[in-house]
C-alpha cells in the first residue's frame, strides 16, 4: 500500500538514523527478507529491529510460547450424515470461536495432496529467479498480484522478517493470466476448495450462535476472499525482530495452512501459547468482523509468529472477506444477538470501510474494533 511522504516523515523522525532512506534502500532491492538472506547477511538490518519502546511487550514477552496449553482440534468427520456428532462440533466450535478465538480442523474436506501442493507453491513462487519476482513487486493493493515485503514498511516502527503476494480470488475472480505460472493452478484449485470448506465453517457458527445454519452465508460472510502467502526467511538474529508483529485479522474468518516449522503463537489469559503444526489440519480464527456483528459474543484474537533460525518458513491465509474491493453493505451486531439486556456495542460498517481504516494503521500492535465501538462500551 503507498504511503504518503509526510507518514514517512513521521516515522523517520522517531528514530537516530535515517530510516526513510534505509527503508527506501530495502524497498528498492525488490528482493525482499529473502533476497538478504539469499545474500548471507548475518546481521539483520536495524529497521527490523523491535527497538521502538511501543513494541515493548513483543520483546519482553516469552517467545518460546507454552506447551501446556492448547487450541481446540475438532473434526468435522460425518458432519453432515451425523446429527448427534454434528451437534458436539457445534458446541466445541462455540466454545473456542468465545474463549480462545483460534481452533484448528481435521477431516475438513480438502485432500491433503492439495494442502502439500499449495505449500509447494508458495515455495516455488519464492524460489523463483529474482529478476522473475522483480516484475511482480508492487505497492499498488488494487493489483490482481500484489507481491511485496511488509505492506506496512514505511508506516510501521519495525519491519517484519517475512515476504507475502496476495490476490483477490472471491467474488470476481482473477484472469489466470494475470498470476504466476508456478503457483497459478494450484492458487485457483485450493481457493475452490477453501470456499466450500468457509461455506461449512460459517454454517456451522451459525449453528454456534443460536442462528439458522444459513444466516452467516447468507448475509455475505462468505462472499469474498483473499489468499495471502507469505514466505518467513531463516533469520540469522531471531531474538531482534518478529516474523509478524502482535495483531488481530481484519476479517470475518481467516483459514490457515502452516507448514511443519511452526512459529503462530496466540495471546490466550496473557499467555503466549504455541499453535503447534498439525499434519492434515487448518486453522481457523475469528475475524475482527465476526466479533463485530456478533457483538462480542466471538472472540478476535491477537496472535503473532515469531522469526526463527529455521526455514524458509511458509503460510497460507486464507481471508474471507471482499476486503478492499467497493461493497455497500452494512456489517453492524445482529438483531438476533442483541437485546435491551445486551444493546449493539458497535456501529455499522461496510467491509470496505474496516479493512481500509485497518490497513491504513498497519500492524501497530493495537485491533481496530474500539474505533467502532459505540460510546459508552
Amino acid at each position: 500500500m503507498e504511503v504518503s511522504e509526510s507518514s514517512e516523515v513521521s516515522v523517520t523522525r522517531k528514530f537516530e538514523y535515517d530510516r526513510g532512506s534505509e527503508l527506501k534502500a530495502f524497498d528498492d532491492t525488490k528482493d525482499g527478507v529473502k533476497g538478504l538472506v539469499d545474500a548471507g547477511v548475518t546481521n539483520i538490518p536495524r529497521i527490523f529491529h523491535l527497538s521502538n519502546p511501543l513494541y515493548q511487550s513483543e520483546r519482553d514477552s516469552d517467545s518460546s510460547g507454552s506447551t501446556q496449553l492448547s487450541v481446540h482440534l475438532v473434526d468435522l468427520v460425518d458432519i453432515g450424515e451425523d446429527p448427534a456428532r454434528r451437534k458436539v462440533v457445534v458446541e466445541n466450535i462455540r466454545e473456542a470461536s468465545e474463549t480462545w478465538g483460534f481452533f484448528q480442523v481435521v477431516n475438513h474436506g480438502i485432500p491433503v495432496s492439495i494442502l502439500e501442493e499449495m505449500k509447494k507453491g508458495v515455495h516455488g513462487f519464492y524460489e523463483q529467479d529474482p529478476e522473475v519476482k522483480r516484475e511482480l513487486y508492487t505497492r499498488d493493493p488494487l493489483r490482481p498480484f500484489v507481491y511485496n515485503s511488509n505492506y506496512d514498511l514505511y508506516s510501521s516502527l519495525a519491519a517484519n522478517w517475512r515476504d507475502t503476494f496476495y490476490c483477490f480470488m472471491a467474488p470476481h475472480p482473477p484472469n489466470p493470466q494475470d498470476l504466476p505460472s508456478v503457483c497459478r493452478d494450484i492458487l485457483l484449485e485450493y481457493s475452490k476448495e477453501v470456499m466450500k470448506l468457509g461455506s461449512v465453517l460459517f454454517e456451522l457458527l451459525s449453528e454456534a450462535l443460536g442462528l439458522n445454519p444459513n444466516h452467516l452465508n447468507d448475509i455475505g460472510c462468505n462472499e469474498g476472499l483473499v489468499l495471502v502467502g507469505h514466505c518467513y526467511p531463516p533469520c540469522p538474529e531471531p531474538e531482534l525482530t518478529i516474523g509478524a508483529t502482535k495483531h488481530t485479522d481484519n476479517d470475518f474468518i481467516t483459514v490457515l495452512l502452516q507448514d511443519h516449522i511452526g512459529g503462530l503463537q496466540i495471546l490466550h489469559e496473557n499467555r503466549w501459547v504455541d499453535v503447534s503444526p498439525v499434519p492434515g489440519a487448518l486453522v481457523i480464527n475469528i475475524g475482527d468482523l465476526l466479533q463485530l456483528i456478533t457483538n462480542d459474543k466471538f472472540k478476535s484474537v491477537e496472535h503473532r509468529v515469531v522469526a526463527n533460525r529455521l526455514g524458509p518458513r511458509v503460510s497460507v491465509a486464507s481471508f474471507f472477506s471482499t476486503s478492499f474491493q467497493p461493497s455497500s453493505k452494512l456489517y453492524g451486531p445482529i438483531k438476533n444477538l442483541v437485546s435491551e439486556d445486551n444493546p449493539p456495542k458497535y456501529r455499522e460498517t461496510t467491509v470496505q470501510e474496516y479493512v481500509t481504516y485497518s490497513m491504513a494503521r498497519g500492524l501497530d500492535d493495537t485491533s481496530p474494533l474500539p474505533h467502532f465501538r459505540i460510546k459508552n462500551f
